[in-house]
């Protein structure tokens, strides 16, 4: 019983998850010739109002009164977590515009409208992002960096391993393109829990096997449970990389409240099935039916990052590489595991029925989230 419990407890804290994780935008323009960058800074407004109570009446519903009032603190905030320096001087702050508002597909974010001024720009100009760090210290800045005189962005994250980096006044070759999307790929599914969950409720019952009546037996041996990994694994990738792909080059889209609570009802449907193993033998059908979903969620977080029109092609195949190495990180660690418990009592009942009892719930209240986006 000790041990159902901790895995119930595991798993409660992922509720607070049913949205991403939390990240800001920016954008940053060189001036050609000059000295100047232009900053629009996207920042969600709940973690503005965790950081600086913006809610004040305590009601729980932001007002744009609310927000415009604490504008100046709000920049404030925010020029003080990120510094510019052009060579050994730092930049100075000014603002180039109002406050604003935007939606996103996880909430309304408060755009500000900067300019810093940076006497060393045409030497090198390199930035340090501090945002969220002493809060959230999974929080990320997504940055698409334009040097003077280039056309085309440059996607960089900044997180609290990466806080300080160079911003390059040459754009990057295909090898530092190809390598920085195939780490953007690995991290994403490392924090993606729903997709982790749904493909995780596909694998449980890889190293089961349906005996009588229905009921979930070991499997005799690991080269079996393998294969039905193999097949499961196979079928999402093989599904996700064309969604990701045809939402990447604009060829389908699909709105994103709906692509995520879809997402959610995987995990479900998912979880649910390991509850009676009516279709042990189909699973990898699931997994390429909802890995088509999954796609077009993973393709929203690629367009978040930034596709690099002049490296289009290199950036989607790095970010698929990346998603599938992670993936790959998850099985190898789950399978040994998986396959080393599944005589006892507590994986074939503690694990695969009571666990997933607990991931369909969970599931469902993100769904329920997601859908009437509360």
């Amino acid at each position: 019983m000790t041990r159902w419990l901790l895995l119930a407890a595991l798993l409660l804290p992922l509720a607070a998850l049913a949205h991403k994780p939390s990240d800001s935008y920016l954008t940053l323009r060189a001036t050609e010739g000059g000295s100047e960058v232009a900053v629009r800074w996207d920042i969600a407004l709940r973690d503005l109002d965790y950081v600086l109570e913006l809610d004040r009446d305590g009601d729980g519903a932001l007002t744009w009164g609310e927000v415009r009032q604490r504008a100046d603190d709000i920049t404030r905030y925010a020029t003080s977590r990120l510094e510019l320096r052009g060579g050994n001087e730092p930049c100075g702050w000014s603002t180039a515009g109002p406050l604003m508002l935007e939606r996103h597909s996880d909430g309304t974010y408060a755009v500000l409208a900067l300019a810093a001024d940076c006497s060393g720009l045409a030497a090198e100009l390199r930035a340090r992002y501090s945002l969220l760090f002493d809060v959230d210290p999974s929080h990320r800045g997504l940055v698409q960096w334009i040097a003077p005189g280039n056309q085309g962005a440059q996607a960089l994250i900044f997180g609290a391993e990466s806080a300080q980096q160079p911003l390059p006044m040459r754009p990057p070759g295909p090898w530092q393109t190809l390598k920085q999307y195939v780490a953007d790929g690995v991290w994403h599914i490392w924090i993606g829990f729903d997709h982790i969950l749904f493909l995780l409720a596909l694998l449980l019952p890889s190293v089961l096997v349906v005996r009588r009546h229905g009921q979930w037996e070991s499997a005799p041996g690991l080269r079996g449970a393998a294969g039905d990994v193999f097949k499961v694994v196979t079928a999402f990738t093989v599904a996700h990389s064309i969604t990701l792909s045809l939402a990447a080059l604009e060829v389908a889209r699909l709105p994103s409240r709906l692509v995520e609570s879809a997402i959610a009802a995987s995990v479900v449907l998912a979880a649910l099935n390991n509850l009676r193993a009516t279709a042990a033998s189909r699973r990898w059908i699931a997994a390429f039916v909802f890995g088509l979903i999954h796609g077009f969620g993973f393709a929203s977080v690629l367009a978040d990052l930034g596709l690099p029109r002049n490296a289009l092609v290199l950036a989607l195949v790095g970010f698929n590489v990346g998603v599938e190495l992670g993936q790959l990180a998850i099985v190898a660690v789950f399978l040994p595991v998986a396959f080393a418990l599944r005589h006892t009592l507590f994986y074939r009942f503690g694990v695969v029925k009571i666990g997933s009892i607990l991931v369909a719930l969970l599931a469902a209240w993100w769904f329920v989230q997601r859908a009437f986006d509360l």
